[in-house]
């Protein structure tokens, strides 16, 4: 009777949960009123019936109406205690053992080969857009606002980082949503987007701003010297991109959800590619041309730059408002600032080198490369972290981990064994070097970069590409069932801090090749300078 009490207090205060999935709740309630058999305890002292019936529903019920409070578990909406949803709920409740298979036969199966193909494809677009990226940023080098205010060079990883804080993390929290059955009731699909679509707007507005005053301070210390003009139009540049990028990405993101949806593929393979093959060029082309913009206006009408800062900013509220009207967002507003802010602030780092490597004539044809190295490495630990999230989902309680991710972790635990993750790590190591000599010979053809492919560089490069992303999937392993057994949602914590790393990593081993070339003798500046 309380459960049912609770379950009517929340169906009242909760009005966007769908009349579907309040008569599922009734009916798990009924078969508490007629009587459960007695629950088996786990070792790790839980209790699996309850939790799979009476106790589901009541701490569904509370969850629910706990949001409206600020309450709101995070790995909860994934998951509206149970996996499962619509007539899957009526099977889970002819047995205990049937209930406990149900999530592991609606687990998407799919071959190396069905993976591979699938990811194949979005894994070319991203390629290409970030190779796009690269040849934009080997343009605009020479401009004015780039040449003079070199500091733009310390936002470059940050804001193109922000596919990974933002984009992909959205990508991956709404494929997971599919997966888990979250996105089958029109009203519940429309609130999370809606939801996540202003939480995002909020945290690119933020830190678009906080990555403009990381850029002033790392340019500052090395230097001593500080231009209030220089500082003012490098916020107004990098709010005005992040806002005006995230809107478009964000769009573009929720059409290649769905569509994957309704079209069958699995979005955890496609959603995070397609989210970066877009995101590198179109982020790189706003703030190029925001900043030279600004750049021209700078003597002749100075307060442009105040003006367009102000006016992003003072939409945050507006942002704020919306995302907190959304349980399924409400809870991030709050505390999902953490691993964005922390991953821009390692991204800054990576600008930081880039800033110092681009400002040696010597080491000028680093900047093609690093889109391209950056991207990939982030693309595909994003793929394998999106799919380990949607395996915990699935398979596991949040605070506890599979058999086989307990125990410390060693790198052979991600590569080897024919589990699903295990095959995908594979399959995400073999496309690296394929996939760079194919964006290396398209970046020849176009007759872009300084630096001509010789044997030696190419070896030098692969080996940098290769080991950035065995880092990369051994630290998302570790990671992700790290964060899964702490109870946060990896889907929104992991993929922030991956992507920066990737960014870091792949700017700091690119910069450590090009001084070895440089030391060994390799020392081509000549082509498409």
């Amino acid at each position: 009777k309380q459960a049912n009490q609770g379950h009517r207090h929340s169906r009242t205060d909760v009005t966007m949960v769908p009349a579907g999935y309040t008569a599922l709740q009734e009916e798990r309630l009924a078969m508490v009123d007629l009587g459960m058999p007695k629950p088996d305890s786990l070792k790790n002292g839980f209790q699996r019936e309850p939790r799979r019936h009476s106790d589901r529903s009541s701490r569904t019920s509370i969850s629910l109406s706990d949001a409206g409070d600020g309450h709101y578990v995070e790995t909860e909406p994934m998951l509206p205690d149970g996996r499962l949803s619509g007539e899957e709920a009526d099977e889970e409740e002819e047995s205990e053992e049937e209930g406990q298979q149900q999530a592991t036969r609606n687990m998407p199966k799919e071959s190396p080969l069905a993976m591979a193909l699938q990811i194949l494809v979005p894994f070319l677009l991203a390629g290409f857009g970030t190779v796009s990226a690269g040849v934009v940023l080997d343009i605009v080098q020479h401009w004015e606002a780039f040449k003079n205010i070199t500091e733009i060079f310390i936002l470059v990883p940050a804001l193109l980082g922000l596919k990974g804080n933002l984009e992909m993390t959205l990508a991956s929290r709404l494929s997971t949503a599919v997966n888990v059955g979250k996105m089958d009731s029109p009203i519940e699909k429309w609130n999370l987007i809606i939801g996540n679509l202003a939480l995002k707007q909020v945290q690119a507005t933020v830190i678009g701003f906080l990555a403009a005053v990381a850029a002033v301070v790392l340019g500052w210390i090395p230097e001593g010297k500080f231009q209030i003009s220089h500082a003012v139009l490098l916020c107004s540049s990098s709010v005005a991109t992040a806002f005006i990028a995230s809107l478009l990405q964000g769009f573009i993101m929720v059409g290649v959800i769905v569509g994957s949806k309704k079209t069958g593929i699995n979005p955890d393979n496609v959603a995070t590619p397609i989210a970066a093959s877009f995101g590198d060029l179109i982020t790189l082309a706003i703030l190029a041309w925001i900043s030279q913009g600004l750049y021209n206006c700078l003597d002749s009408q100075p307060y442009v730059s105040s003006l367009v800062c102000a006016f992003f900013m003072c939409l945050t509220p507006l942002w704020m408002v919306i995302s907190s009207k959304h349980p399924a967002s409400r809870q991030l507003l709050y505390s999902g600032w953490e691993p964005v802010i922390t991953a821009m602030f390692i991204s800054s780092i990576g600008g930081l080198i880039l800033d110092k490597t681009v400002s040696d004539p010597n080491l000028a044809g680093i900047v093609v490369y690093t889109p391209v190295i950056n991207g990939i490495g982030g693309n595909l630990v994003a793929i394998q972290s999106s799919r380990i999230s949607t395996y915990l989902h699935f398979h596991s309680t949040p605070g506890e981990v599979p058999d086989e991710a307990k125990g410390c972790y060693y790198p052979c635990r991600t590569f080897s064994g024919t589990g699903a993750n295990h095959r995908s790590a594979q399959v995400l190591l073999l496309l690296v070097i394929p996939g760079h000599l194919i964006f290396l010979y398209t970046i020849d053809l176009m007759e872009r970069g300084h630096t001509s492919l010789t044997p030696v560089f190419m070896v030098v490069y692969l080996a940098a590409a290769l080991f950035q992303v065995f880092l990369l999937l051994c630290i998302a392993d570790w990671m992700v069932h790290s964060m899964w057994k702490s109870g946060k949602d990896p889907d929104s914590f992991s993929i922030p801090y991956l992507t920066a790393l990737g960014d870091l990593l792949g700017t700091a081993l690119l910069a450590l090749s090009f001084h070895f070339l440089w030391v060994i003798g390799d020392q081509d500046s000549d082509v498409g300078d």
